[in-house]
């Protein structure tokens, strides 16, 4: 006789063991925050609203920003589930900086969700699949990663310098600014 069944486990043929999926009840708080992510990836894919993606931004123990893709739906390039789940934090904190918050990702972020994410300076970034499980599924970053290592000079699409002189103009202006907002 194969052993003795514990309370939520049962085999289920011979030698096949089902433990179930755990519960709200014994996930961490990281984990509850985690599943909210995952769930908005769900229903903005189940809505055609985008890619297979959702971020949440948390400050304590509230959730301050959500966001899926809308990539496809809104037609912007730059709606990721990230950047949109920063906006909303945002705007929610009427803040541009989201200090002492925390970013759950349903996937490890895109080089552009990462910039945007260091530009809002939160203090840590969880996610549940990796750049691998997403360039597995279509969504491969690894061009725009090797692009960003490369000079200007050898990039796919060209980056050419025009009109430094005017635009210094007004990087000195700004930097002589007294009633700037730094960041």
């Amino acid at each position: 006789m194969g052993p003795k069944p514990w309370p939520g486990r049962f085999e289920i043929l011979p030698g096949l063991v089902y433990l179930p999926v755990l519960t709200a009840i014994h996930m961490t708080r990281e984990e509850k925050f985690m599943q909210e992510a995952i769930t908005l990836s769900q229903k903005g894919m189940d809505n055609n609203e985008g890619g297979p993606f959702g971020c949440i931004i948390v400050k304590g123990d509230e959730i301050v920003g959500r966001g899926n893709n809308k990539v496809s739906s809104s037609n912007d390039p730059t709606a990721h589930a990230e950047v949109t789940a920063i906006r909303d934090a945002c705007k929610n904190l009427d803040t541009f900086q989201l200090t002492d918050c925390e970013v759950y990702t349903s996937c490890e972020p895109c080089p552009m969700c990462l910039g945007a994410i260091y530009w809002a300076r939160p203090k840590v970034v969880y996610y549940a699949n990796n750049r691998q499980d997403a360039a597995d599924i279509g969504f491969d970053d690894s061009m725009i990663y090797d692009e960003m290592n490369a000079s200007l000079e050898e990039r796919k699409i060209p980056i050419l310098p025009l009109g430094r002189q005017e635009a210094l103009k007004v990087f000195q202006q700004w930097q002589h600014k007294d009633d700037k907002t730094e960041y």
